[in-house]
């Protein structure tokens, strides 16, 4: 039996959601946009993905308002992509699924997230076992892990070495 391309049959939120994030790119996409990536040659170089299929998402993560797309140069027209609140929404998710890959698949921390006004790492959910809060996302700071290369050859996994603070817009050096 061939696969469906939908789940229209399926009476479930699961599937609703996975019509929009399911395809295997996507959440790298969403993971990037939180992590401060906002302008096309940025997602590509960082992601490895094909021209096609990275516009095809960021269009269907524009249409379904978890990315909006904002002109930051016109001549010639140049946009870039910021994380909506509906965006902002899939961290726990990202953040859950981040732990039970790590957890069950890598032994070496890539990343870790904290409190960034304690300094503390988050909890499984997001909380901040120092101050008894669940951390807002602009609140989280994202700090390299022992299990990064630390000598990417991409601009985007560079800007990534330092500590910064979630959806803060990266700024990236050419090689």
């Amino acid at each position: 039996m061939a696969l469906g391309k939908d789940y229209a049959t399926q009476e479930c939120s699961i599937a609703r959601a996975l019509e929009i994030v399911g395809e295997r790119w996507t959440l790298l996409v969403v993971r990037d946009a939180l992590y401060g990536v906002r302008r096309y040659n940025d997602f590509l170089v960082h992601l490895g993905i094909p021209r096609a299929v990275l516009a095809a998402r960021l269009q269907l993560l524009t249409t379904e308002g978890i990315l909006e797309k904002r002109r930051y140069q016109e001549s010639p027209p140049r946009d870039e992509y910021v994380v909506t609140d509906r965006g902002i929404a899939l961290w726990p998710t990202l953040r859950s699924l981040g732990l039970w890959g790590r957890e069950h698949f890598s032994e070496t921390q890539l990343r870790a997230f904290r409190h960034a006004a304690c300094g503390t790492e988050l909890g499984p959910y997001g909380e901040c076992p120092a101050c008894g809060t669940v951390v807002p996302l602009p609140d989280v700071e994202m700090v390299p892990g022992p299990g990064l290369d630390p000598d990417p050859t991409n601009p985007v996994s560079r800007a990534l070495l330092k500590p910064k603070r979630m959806l803060e817009p990266i700024e990236t050096v050419p090689v």
